[in-house]
């Protein structure tokens, strides 16, 4: 199984890349081929129907579409931006949505987000589904947010909340074990 993992935080130090770190580490023991990358390698403007008309996809756009055609699953951490997604995730799903076939489609993904508020980004993730379910993507019914996150993690980026480690590590294994299925 082939996952490609991404964060929609350009910020380095991004708390939602800090789970998706920790997604990916439990998404290997499980035995899945992960591809993490970082959205910064892959620029896009923001999307706009004239340059696509003019140029075509951007070169980083036509990278990432090769890179979803390839993988069985996404595992997205996203943050939430006024109760909604990511203007950096909107924008890499309106740029991708554009190729043919659709790279969504058919694609499984599990969403994760962290966030210092209480709900933990959430919302941002209810606000994501909508258009990756419109594309054809088999989002995983359960999600992940944590909250507080800033004070979540010890100085090598674990969680300090044992029982938050097992929550993302079975949410992560039931998530591989289905598509797992699914493939077979």
């Amino acid at each position: 199984m082939k996952l490609l993992a991404f964060c929609g935080s350009l910020r380095s130090a991004s708390l939602n890349r800090k789970v998706l770190n920790l997604a990916v580490q439990t998404a290997h023991s499980r035995g899945a081929e992960v591809t993490q990358i970082d959205l910064r390698e892959y620029p896009m403007p923001p999307y706009d129907g004239d340059i696509e008309e003019q140029q075509g996809l951007p070169d980083g756009v036509r990278a990432l579409v090769e890179l979803i055609h390839a993988s069985d699953g996404l595992l997205i951490a996203s943050p939430e931006y006024n109760n909604s997604v990511s203007g950096v995730t909107k924008n890499v799903i309106d740029w991708v949505s554009r190729a043919r076939p659709v790279p969504f489609k058919d694609k499984s993904a599990l969403l994760m987000s962290a966030s210092d508020g209480l709900v933990g980004g959430s919302r941002g993730l209810w606000a994501l589904r909508v258009p990756l379910e419109l594309l054809g993507t088999h989002v995983y019914p359960g999600m992940f947010s944590l909250a507080s996150a800033s004070k979540a993690f010890d100085e090598n980026d674990a969680l300090l909340e044992a029982s938050q480690q097992q929550r993302l590590e079975k949410l992560v294994g039931d998530f591989t074990a289905r598509l797992q299925r699914f493939l077979s």
